[in-house]
């Protein structure tokens, strides 16, 4: 699982305990995902789950989108906010290209109570979010983004699409553990550049206020005007 950057283990465990605890849902979901190997860096911390609640929570979100599904945690946490809030209302759409991760996401879905109020969408995001728009654009209340890095522009352009005026727009790993502050490595490394280019773009773009922030592996979030 990812963790934010700078922070040594005592600081880490100090944080994720200031933090409440997960529904055993949510916690099963996480441990399973980190005993996956190297791939678990794909899944956000425990943190960065309970500040999504709380993104959930400050703008009421009764719709999101999320695109990146992977074994599911990000949109639990999302949705259990949302739950808390609207009750049956709250929907997630969840887009993804992978059916075995998915699998997996649904048993915790299943285990938490939340599967119908979570519908996922299997295919090229650009696809499904196109899709999407023509049947929710503006009215989406929160978007995650944490999927293909090159792909974070279309995006993003996707999620204005979506989300109505106030609505929040977040991008996981901004930060690519510090390549985009290293020109070279951004020259090597098509992610690295995609990120730096997005972060520009998002900072000077008067559709949006913005802000980019250092948690996790750097979270930058846009509101939409």
């Amino acid at each position: 699982m990812s963790r934010s950057i700078g922070l040594d283990d005592t600081v880490t465990a100090y944080v994720r305990r200031a933090n409440r605890a997960e529904p055993a849902a949510l916690k099963r979901c996480r441990l399973e995902t980190d005993a996956m190997g190297d791939i678990a860096r794909m899944q956000i911390s425990p943190e960065q789950g309970a500040f999504l609640q709380l993104c959930a929570r400050l703008v009421s979100a009764r719709t999101a989108v999320e695109v990146g599904v992977f074994t599911g945690y990000s949109a639990l946490a999302t949705v259990l906010a949302m739950r808390e809030m609207h009750g049956s209302e709250a929907r997630l759409y969840g887009c993804d290209v992978s059916e075995p991760y998915t699998t997996r996401a649904r048993e915790y879905w299943d285990e938490a109570g939340v599967a119908r109020q979570i519908e996922l969408r299997l295919g090229d995001a650009r696809d499904t979010l196109a899709a999407l728009a023509g049947e929710i654009g503006g009215t989406v209340d929160m978007v995650f983004i944490d999927a293909d890095k090159t792909g974070y522009d279309d995006y993003y352009e996707a999620a204005l699409e979506l989300v109505r005026p106030g609505g929040l727009v977040l991008f996981d790993n901004v930060l690519w553990s510090g390549s985009v502050a290293d020109p070279a490595k951004r020259a090597a490394d098509a992610d690295a550049e995609a990120l730096a280019e997005l972060a520009g773009k998002v900072r000077d773009d008067d559709r949006v206020d913005m802000a980019f922030t250092t948690l996790g592996d750097g979270i930058l979030m846009a509101v939409k005007r």
